[in-house]
């Protein structure tokens, strides 16, 4: 088997049994990103030359028994809006084009700690906001499984680089679905924890009550053991939760008998794609099969997600980017004249169109005269969908739904139209709004070969649920790559 076909826990054992090192795989990943990297573009930056000085370091370690854990030794990939010390970190802004932290984020340190290599940083949605990939300073990326379609967004830079094999596995953010729906796009496996769960230090901020930080794989497996590794409690995180537990691996057990399975009703109505539709429906009767117990179900106020989520996130965008004025770090304009011409024209070049008109919807959300009438209302909509959530969980051990209304669309279809693209979020966004964990699993293709992903979602702390849930009907299918066709 090729090297680069491996999950990463498969190439952690071979490098820890000595059947090939991390200097290796991480040479195989470089010469993939200078073979496929002109047409898929999933990298805004790619560190060869630290990445081999670390391969050599790590595999030193390993041989000298000091790093014995699963992921010693296999090259991942960061999304750019992740702080690395000493290497470019841009959120794939222009306004950040020249930002080197001094610092790392706390997830990125754990993969550090247990001798994960870093290839370099993955493109996305310009400050993550986008679904397509598209709104980047530093171009689009495009889906391995057909050039002319969008892997997703706004991880797609990080999906894309594990579907073309130009890495083992990468860390997303998720604000409304930024790993679960590229994820499905690009036909691997990507999970959201709980709120919480994983430290968002050096995560730079989208919208801060809803961001969370979680891995993207080819498998249950990877997954399960990428949030070992990186899930923590730090002190530095004002939102991070002491969890009793932080062991998923014990979760991957092909077993669903008796496990209460609630389907929406209203995701299965008017906007989802037949063929996804068929698909996730296909996959919940495996999973009814294997002994799960499938009940259809009301599940409350999904229409109001994406309105109520839009204002928070946005009302969040605008006051979290308001620190990128071109004093401190950063783009900053020419050719100005005094301060306040300073900040004006820095942000105007510095931003791109999307983020502009979400910072502009945000701070009028939070003007005087509006924050009653649109944040507050959004706030107390919150809460009415947790409340939503919480009676599903009460009879249901989780929730089946697709993870996208339609497979991936053709690069610049949804760009035209900003609202359509907000309204391809309806199933992932109410996961963020209370803060629950979800996973998105390949499940099938549609008959254009371009894949379609299940979602499960799980009640706050339950990730074991949908791991085990995931894990069982991973069980019935192959893993398939572009590569396969």
């Amino acid at each position: 088997m090729d090297l680069l076909e491996l999950t990463a826990v498969a190439l952690g054992q071979k490098i820890q049994k000595k059947e090939t090192s991390a200097v290796e795989a991480t040479q195989a990943v470089l010469n993939q990103i200078d073979k496929v990297e002109g047409t898929v573009h999933s990298y805004v930056t790619v560190d060869q030359e630290g990445a081999i000085k670390k391969a050599k370091q790590v595999q030193e370690k390993i041989e000298a028994g000091q790093l014995t854990g699963p992921l010693a030794g296999v090259p991942v990939a960061i999304k750019d809006n992740m702080c690395t010390e000493g290497m470019r970190t841009t959120c794939s802004s222009k306004i950040l084009e020249n930002f080197v932290p001094t610092y790392t984020a706390e997830a990125v340190l754990n993969l550090e700690k247990a001798g994960a290599v870093i290839i370099g940083k993955t493109n996305m949605d310009e400050f993550a906001m986008g679904s397509t990939t598209e709104t980047s300073a530093y171009g689009i990326t495009t889906n391995p499984w057909n050039k002319e379609h969008v892997p997703g967004g706004s991880s797609g830079g990080s999906c894309a680089a594990v579907a073309a094999n130009e890495c083992f596995y990468a860390l997303g953010s998720d604000t409304g679905g930024s790993i679960r729906q590229p994820s499905s796009f690009c036909g691997v496996t990507g999970i959201k924890p709980t709120y919480g769960t994983v430290s968002r230090y050096g995560l730079i901020a989208y919208g801060s009550s809803l961001d969370q930080i979680g891995p993207v794989a080819k498998d249950v497996t990877d997954c399960a053991t990428i949030l070992n590794t990186i899930a923590s409690y730090d002190k530095k995180d004002s939102t991070s939760y002491q969890r009793e537990s932080y062991d998923f691996t014990k979760a991957l057990v092909d077993d669903v008998k008796g496990m209460k399975i609630g389907i929406p009703k209203g995701y299965f109505g008017e906007g989802l794609d037949s063929e996804v539709s068929n698909a996730v429906m296909a996959a919940a009767k495996e999973l009814e099969k294997k002994g799960a117990i499938l009940e259809e179900f009301d599940l409350g106020l999904v229409e109001y997600a994406i309105p109520a989520y839009y204002v928070i996130a946005d009302a969040e965008a605008s006051s979290n980017l308001s620190r990128f004025d071109g004093v401190k770090y950063g783009y900053r304009a020419e050719d100005y004249k005094g301060l306040h011409h300073m900040y004006k024209k820095t942000r105007s070049e510095g931003f791109g169109p999307e983020v502009k008109r979400r910072i502009m919807l945000g701070s009028f959300v939070l003007s005087s005269g509006y924050y009653d009438a649109y944040y507050l209302k959004a706030l107390r909509t919150k809460a009415l969908i947790k409340q939503e959530f919480d009676k599903a969980f009460a009879k249901y051990d989780m929730i089946l739904g697709p993870a996208a209304p339609t497979t991936a669309p053709k690069v610049g279809a949804s760009l035209a139209d900003p609202i359509k693209m907000y309204l391809g979020d309806i199933y992932t966004i109410s996961v963020n709004l209370a803060g629950l964990p979800g996973i998105s699993v390949p499940c099938g293709m549609d008959s254009k070969g371009l894949p379609i992903g299940l979602q499960l979602i799980g009640d706050c702390f339950q990730e074991n649920k949908i791991l085990q849930a995931a894990y069982a009907f991973e069980q019935t299918r192959a893993y398939k790559s572009p590569f396969d066709k």
